[in-house]
Protein backbone atom coordinates (compact mmCIF):
# COMPACT_ATOMS: atom_id res chain seq x y z
CA UNK A 1 0.00 0.00 0.00
CA UNK A 2 1.34 3.42 -0.94
CA UNK A 3 1.52 6.24 1.62
CA UNK A 4 1.49 9.91 0.63
CA UNK A 5 2.41 12.42 3.34
CA UNK A 6 1.04 15.92 3.76
CA UNK A 7 3.53 18.77 3.41
CA UNK A 8 3.31 20.81 6.57
CA UNK A 9 5.21 22.90 9.10
CA UNK A 10 4.85 20.70 12.22
CA UNK A 11 1.82 22.60 13.57
CA UNK A 12 3.77 25.89 13.65
CA UNK A 13 2.00 27.45 10.66
CA UNK A 14 5.30 28.97 9.55
CA UNK A 15 5.88 28.18 5.87
CA UNK A 16 9.62 28.54 6.41
CA UNK A 17 9.49 25.30 8.41
CA UNK A 18 7.96 23.22 5.61
CA UNK A 19 11.15 22.66 3.60
CA UNK A 20 13.30 21.54 6.57
CA UNK A 21 10.53 19.14 7.62
CA UNK A 22 10.26 17.80 4.07
CA UNK A 23 14.02 17.24 3.79
CA UNK A 24 14.09 15.46 7.15
CA UNK A 25 11.24 13.17 6.08
CA UNK A 26 13.02 12.41 2.82
CA UNK A 27 16.11 11.30 4.78
CA UNK A 28 13.91 8.98 6.82
CA UNK A 29 12.56 7.44 3.61
CA UNK A 30 9.26 9.13 2.74
CA UNK A 31 8.66 9.03 -1.02
CA UNK A 32 5.42 10.90 -1.79
CA UNK A 33 3.98 14.22 -0.59
CA UNK A 34 0.91 16.36 -1.17
CA UNK A 35 -0.05 20.00 -0.87
CA UNK A 36 -3.44 20.88 0.54
CA UNK A 37 -5.67 23.84 -0.35
CA UNK A 38 -6.40 25.31 3.04
CA UNK A 39 -4.15 28.06 4.37
CA UNK A 40 -1.96 28.24 1.28
CA UNK A 41 -2.05 27.54 -2.45
CA UNK A 42 -1.89 23.75 -2.95
CA UNK A 43 0.77 24.08 -5.67
CA UNK A 44 3.10 26.28 -3.65
CA UNK A 45 4.49 23.72 -1.23
CA UNK A 46 5.02 20.96 -3.85
CA UNK A 47 6.83 23.46 -6.07
CA UNK A 48 8.99 24.69 -3.19
CA UNK A 49 9.98 21.17 -2.16
CA UNK A 50 10.41 19.88 -5.72
CA UNK A 51 13.08 22.53 -6.25
CA UNK A 52 15.19 20.64 -3.68
CA UNK A 53 14.44 17.06 -4.71
CA UNK A 54 14.46 15.31 -8.08
CA UNK A 55 13.05 11.94 -7.04
CA UNK A 56 10.08 12.47 -4.70
CA UNK A 57 6.52 12.37 -6.01
CA UNK A 58 4.17 15.32 -5.44
CA UNK A 59 0.43 15.92 -5.66
CA UNK A 60 -2.38 18.22 -4.67
CA UNK A 61 -4.94 16.66 -2.37
CA UNK A 62 -6.89 18.61 -3.09
CA UNK A 63 -6.87 21.70 -5.29
CA UNK A 64 -10.35 23.22 -5.44
CA UNK A 65 -11.32 22.83 -9.09
CA UNK A 66 -14.25 25.22 -9.28
CA UNK A 67 -12.26 28.04 -7.66
CA UNK A 68 -10.54 28.82 -10.96
CA UNK A 69 -11.21 28.31 -14.67
CA UNK A 70 -9.87 25.15 -16.32
CA UNK A 71 -7.28 27.15 -18.31
CA UNK A 72 -5.62 28.42 -15.13
CA UNK A 73 -5.67 24.98 -13.53
CA UNK A 74 -4.37 23.37 -16.73
CA UNK A 75 -1.46 25.80 -16.98
CA UNK A 76 -0.42 25.53 -13.33
CA UNK A 77 -0.63 21.74 -13.14
CA UNK A 78 0.96 21.11 -16.54
CA UNK A 79 3.88 23.41 -15.81
CA UNK A 80 4.44 21.83 -12.40
CA UNK A 81 4.42 18.35 -13.92
CA UNK A 82 7.11 19.44 -16.39
CA UNK A 83 9.18 20.84 -13.55
CA UNK A 84 8.71 17.62 -11.54
CA UNK A 85 9.65 15.58 -14.62
CA UNK A 86 6.39 13.67 -14.63
CA UNK A 87 6.22 13.09 -10.86
CA UNK A 88 3.22 15.32 -10.18
CA UNK A 89 -0.44 14.31 -9.82
CA UNK A 90 -3.29 16.78 -9.93
CA UNK A 91 -5.81 16.02 -7.22
CA UNK A 92 -9.08 17.93 -7.65
CA UNK A 93 -12.12 18.46 -5.47
CA UNK A 94 -15.32 20.41 -5.91
CA UNK A 95 -15.85 22.03 -2.46
CA UNK A 96 -19.40 23.06 -1.53
CA UNK A 97 -21.54 25.76 -3.16
CA UNK A 98 -21.14 28.57 -0.53
CA UNK A 99 -17.35 28.45 -0.84
CA UNK A 100 -17.39 28.42 -4.65
CA UNK A 101 -19.99 31.13 -5.14
CA UNK A 102 -19.36 33.33 -2.09
CA UNK A 103 -15.68 32.83 -1.20
CA UNK A 104 -14.25 32.39 -4.69
CA UNK A 105 -16.98 34.19 -6.65
CA UNK A 106 -17.07 31.48 -9.31
CA UNK A 107 -19.99 29.79 -11.14
CA UNK A 108 -21.82 26.81 -9.65
CA UNK A 109 -24.10 24.70 -11.83
CA UNK A 110 -26.04 22.91 -9.05
CA UNK A 111 -24.90 19.72 -10.79
CA UNK A 112 -21.40 19.37 -9.30
CA UNK A 113 -20.69 15.87 -10.64
CA UNK A 114 -21.62 16.92 -14.18
CA UNK A 115 -19.69 20.16 -13.79
CA UNK A 116 -16.62 18.25 -12.60
CA UNK A 117 -16.85 15.81 -15.49
CA UNK A 118 -16.93 18.80 -17.85
CA UNK A 119 -14.07 20.48 -15.96
CA UNK A 120 -11.74 17.48 -16.34
CA UNK A 121 -12.69 17.08 -20.00
CA UNK A 122 -11.82 20.75 -20.47
CA UNK A 123 -8.42 20.17 -18.86
CA UNK A 124 -7.67 17.39 -21.31
CA UNK A 125 -8.81 19.48 -24.26
CA UNK A 126 -6.51 22.29 -23.13
CA UNK A 127 -3.61 19.91 -22.57
CA UNK A 128 -4.22 18.50 -26.05
CA UNK A 129 -3.90 22.02 -27.43
CA UNK A 130 -0.67 22.53 -25.49
CA UNK A 131 0.87 19.40 -26.97
CA UNK A 132 -0.29 19.74 -30.58
CA UNK A 133 -1.01 22.24 -33.34
CA UNK A 134 -4.73 21.53 -33.15
CA UNK A 135 -7.01 24.48 -32.37
CA UNK A 136 -8.62 24.71 -28.96
CA UNK A 137 -12.37 24.36 -29.23
CA UNK A 138 -13.99 23.24 -25.98
CA UNK A 139 -17.58 24.34 -25.44
CA UNK A 140 -19.50 23.03 -22.45
CA UNK A 141 -22.44 24.09 -20.31
CA UNK A 142 -20.26 25.91 -17.75
CA UNK A 143 -16.87 26.36 -19.42
CA UNK A 144 -15.88 27.62 -22.85
CA UNK A 145 -12.27 27.65 -24.13
CA UNK A 146 -11.77 28.51 -27.79
CA UNK A 147 -8.51 30.46 -27.93
CA UNK A 148 -4.86 29.50 -27.48
CA UNK A 149 -1.88 30.92 -29.34
CA UNK A 150 1.76 29.76 -29.35
CA UNK A 151 2.72 32.77 -27.25
CA UNK A 152 0.67 31.46 -24.33
CA UNK A 153 1.45 27.75 -24.46
CA UNK A 154 3.63 26.43 -21.62
CA UNK A 155 7.08 24.98 -21.98
CA UNK A 156 6.82 21.37 -23.16
CA UNK A 157 9.43 19.31 -21.34
CA UNK A 158 8.45 15.93 -22.70
CA UNK A 159 6.82 14.68 -19.49
CA UNK A 160 3.21 14.91 -20.60
CA UNK A 161 0.16 15.86 -18.60
CA UNK A 162 -0.30 15.04 -14.93
CA UNK A 163 -2.47 12.21 -13.73
CA UNK A 164 -5.82 13.41 -12.40
CA UNK A 165 -7.29 12.21 -9.11
CA UNK A 166 -10.80 13.27 -8.24
CA UNK A 167 -12.18 13.84 -4.77
CA UNK A 168 -15.61 12.33 -4.11
CA UNK A 169 -18.04 11.72 -1.27
CA UNK A 170 -21.18 10.29 -2.89
CA UNK A 171 -21.81 7.86 -5.77
CA UNK A 172 -22.40 10.60 -8.37
CA UNK A 173 -18.95 12.14 -8.07
CA UNK A 174 -17.44 8.66 -7.66
CA UNK A 175 -18.89 7.63 -11.02
CA UNK A 176 -17.54 10.85 -12.55
CA UNK A 177 -14.08 9.95 -11.23
CA UNK A 178 -14.17 6.56 -12.93
CA UNK A 179 -15.37 8.19 -16.16
CA UNK A 180 -12.78 10.96 -16.51
CA UNK A 181 -9.98 10.55 -13.95
CA UNK A 182 -7.12 8.21 -13.10
CA UNK A 183 -8.31 7.64 -9.59
CA UNK A 184 -10.52 8.60 -6.67
CA UNK A 185 -9.69 10.41 -3.44
CA UNK A 186 -12.36 9.91 -0.83
CA UNK A 187 -13.18 12.44 1.85
CA UNK A 188 -11.52 11.99 5.26
CA UNK A 189 -14.94 11.73 6.97
CA UNK A 190 -15.44 8.11 5.98
CA UNK A 191 -15.66 4.68 7.55
CA UNK A 192 -14.99 1.20 6.24
CA UNK A 193 -18.76 0.80 5.80
CA UNK A 194 -19.23 3.99 3.76
CA UNK A 195 -16.14 3.30 1.66
CA UNK A 196 -17.29 -0.19 0.76
CA UNK A 197 -21.02 0.47 0.35
CA UNK A 198 -20.89 3.90 -1.32
CA UNK A 199 -17.56 4.49 -3.04
CA UNK A 200 -16.24 1.02 -3.76
CA UNK A 201 -19.62 -0.29 -4.90
CA UNK A 202 -19.98 2.63 -7.34
CA UNK A 203 -16.40 2.17 -8.55
CA UNK A 204 -16.89 -1.54 -9.30
CA UNK A 205 -20.16 -0.87 -11.13
CA UNK A 206 -18.69 1.95 -13.22
CA UNK A 207 -15.44 0.15 -14.03
CA UNK A 208 -17.48 -2.76 -15.35
CA UNK A 209 -19.70 -0.47 -17.42
CA UNK A 210 -16.66 1.35 -18.88
CA UNK A 211 -14.73 -1.89 -19.41
CA UNK A 212 -11.90 -0.32 -17.43
CA UNK A 213 -9.49 -2.58 -15.50
CA UNK A 214 -9.35 -2.08 -11.74
CA UNK A 215 -5.53 -1.95 -12.03
CA UNK A 216 -5.85 1.29 -14.00
CA UNK A 217 -7.83 3.10 -11.33
CA UNK A 218 -6.32 4.22 -8.01
CA UNK A 219 -8.35 4.42 -4.79
CA UNK A 220 -6.87 6.83 -2.24
CA UNK A 221 -8.14 7.49 1.29
CA UNK A 222 -7.15 10.34 3.62
CA UNK A 223 -6.94 8.29 6.79
CA UNK A 224 -7.37 9.76 10.26
CA UNK A 225 -4.76 8.07 12.48
CA UNK A 226 -4.97 8.63 16.24
CA UNK A 227 -1.84 7.56 18.08
CA UNK A 228 1.10 9.00 19.97
CA UNK A 229 4.63 8.48 21.19
CA UNK A 230 3.31 8.86 24.76
CA UNK A 231 0.01 9.33 26.60
CA UNK A 232 0.03 13.14 26.33
CA UNK A 233 0.57 13.07 22.58
CA UNK A 234 -2.11 10.40 22.15
CA UNK A 235 -4.59 12.57 24.07
CA UNK A 236 -3.66 15.64 22.00
CA UNK A 237 -4.28 13.74 18.75
CA UNK A 238 -7.45 12.15 20.10
CA UNK A 239 -8.83 15.56 21.12
CA UNK A 240 -7.92 17.11 17.75
CA UNK A 241 -9.61 14.37 15.75
CA UNK A 242 -12.68 14.37 17.98
CA UNK A 243 -13.08 18.11 17.29
CA UNK A 244 -12.55 17.50 13.57
CA UNK A 245 -15.22 14.81 13.43
CA UNK A 246 -17.62 17.18 15.17
CA UNK A 247 -16.94 19.80 12.50
CA UNK A 248 -17.71 17.37 9.69
CA UNK A 249 -20.78 16.08 11.53
CA UNK A 250 -22.13 19.66 11.42
CA UNK A 251 -21.84 19.85 7.61
CA UNK A 252 -25.04 18.94 5.68
CA UNK A 253 -23.09 17.44 2.77
CA UNK A 254 -21.69 14.73 5.06
CA UNK A 255 -24.89 13.85 6.92
CA UNK A 256 -25.27 10.74 4.76
CA UNK A 257 -22.20 9.29 6.47
CA UNK A 258 -23.83 9.67 9.88
CA UNK A 259 -27.11 8.29 8.56
CA UNK A 260 -25.45 5.05 7.46
CA UNK A 261 -24.32 4.41 11.03
CA UNK A 262 -27.55 5.41 12.75
CA UNK A 263 -26.12 8.64 14.13
CA UNK A 264 -28.43 11.08 12.35
CA UNK A 265 -29.22 12.96 15.58
CA UNK A 266 -25.62 14.15 15.84
CA UNK A 267 -25.91 16.40 12.78
CA UNK A 268 -28.56 18.88 14.04
CA UNK A 269 -26.79 19.04 17.42
CA UNK A 270 -23.44 19.94 15.83
CA UNK A 271 -25.13 22.20 13.28
CA UNK A 272 -26.76 24.16 16.07
CA UNK A 273 -23.37 24.66 17.73
CA UNK A 274 -21.88 26.19 14.57
CA UNK A 275 -24.82 28.57 14.17
CA UNK A 276 -24.39 29.66 17.80
CA UNK A 277 -20.65 30.11 17.35
CA UNK A 278 -19.78 27.27 19.73
CA UNK A 279 -17.01 25.89 17.51
CA UNK A 280 -14.89 24.76 20.46
CA UNK A 281 -17.70 22.47 21.69
CA UNK A 282 -18.04 20.37 18.53
CA UNK A 283 -16.06 17.51 20.06
CA UNK A 284 -18.58 16.91 22.83
CA UNK A 285 -21.13 14.76 20.91
CA UNK A 286 -18.39 12.54 19.43
CA UNK A 287 -18.31 9.21 21.27
CA UNK A 288 -15.51 6.66 21.49
CA UNK A 289 -17.52 4.41 19.18
CA UNK A 290 -17.56 7.16 16.56
CA UNK A 291 -13.84 7.72 16.99
CA UNK A 292 -13.13 4.03 16.44
CA UNK A 293 -15.40 4.05 13.38
CA UNK A 294 -14.00 7.11 11.61
CA UNK A 295 -10.36 6.87 12.70
CA UNK A 296 -7.70 4.21 13.17
CA UNK A 297 -6.85 4.56 16.85
CA UNK A 298 -4.30 2.83 19.04
CA UNK A 299 -0.64 2.43 19.90
CA UNK A 300 1.84 2.94 17.03
CA UNK A 301 2.41 -0.81 16.63
CA UNK A 302 -1.34 -1.41 16.27
CA UNK A 303 -2.05 1.02 13.43
CA UNK A 304 -0.87 -0.96 10.39
CA UNK A 305 -2.66 -4.20 11.40
CA UNK A 306 -5.96 -2.32 11.73
CA UNK A 307 -5.39 -0.58 8.37
CA UNK A 308 -4.77 -3.97 6.77
CA UNK A 309 -7.82 -5.53 8.37
CA UNK A 310 -10.20 -2.75 7.31
CA UNK A 311 -8.82 -1.58 3.99
CA UNK A 312 -6.07 -3.90 2.78
CA UNK A 313 -8.15 -5.63 0.11
CA UNK A 314 -9.37 -2.57 -1.78
CA UNK A 315 -7.45 0.64 -0.92
CA UNK A 316 -4.31 1.46 -2.95
CA UNK A 317 -3.02 4.61 -1.26
CA UNK A 318 -3.29 6.20 2.18
CA UNK A 319 -3.03 9.97 2.60
CA UNK A 320 -1.27 10.48 5.90
CA UNK A 321 -1.86 13.59 8.01
CA UNK A 322 -0.17 12.09 11.06
CA UNK A 323 2.42 14.34 12.71
CA UNK A 324 4.18 12.90 15.77
CA UNK A 325 6.95 14.59 17.71
CA UNK A 326 9.10 11.48 17.25
CA UNK A 327 9.55 11.28 13.49
CA UNK A 328 11.16 7.85 13.64
CA UNK A 329 8.15 6.32 15.41
CA UNK A 330 5.93 8.00 12.82
CA UNK A 331 7.95 6.59 9.93
CA UNK A 332 7.82 3.10 11.47
CA UNK A 333 4.02 3.38 11.16
CA UNK A 334 4.34 4.53 7.54
CA UNK A 335 6.73 1.70 6.65
CA UNK A 336 4.43 -0.86 8.21
CA UNK A 337 1.49 0.47 6.15
CA UNK A 338 3.60 0.44 2.98
CA UNK A 339 4.27 -3.27 3.54
CA UNK A 340 0.55 -4.12 3.41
Amino acid sequence: MKVIQRLRSNHSGNLNNVLPDFLHKRKLGYKSFFGFENKTNPFFLPLMCASHDKEAEFATAIAVAFSKPPMVMAMESYSLNQYCEGRFTLGLGSQIKPHISRRFGMPWSDKPASQMREYVNALHAIWDSFESDDPLNFIGETYRHTLITPEFKPWIGGFGRPKVMLGAVGPGMTRAAVDVADGLMTHSFVSEKTLREINYAAIRERLKKNNKPRSEFEIQVPLYIVTGSNEDEFKFNDDWHRQRLGFYASTPAYKVVLDMHGWSDIHPECRKMTKEGKWDDLWKPITDEMMDTFTVRGEPKDIAPVVKQRFGDFIDTIQCNLELVDNEIQYDIVKAIEEI
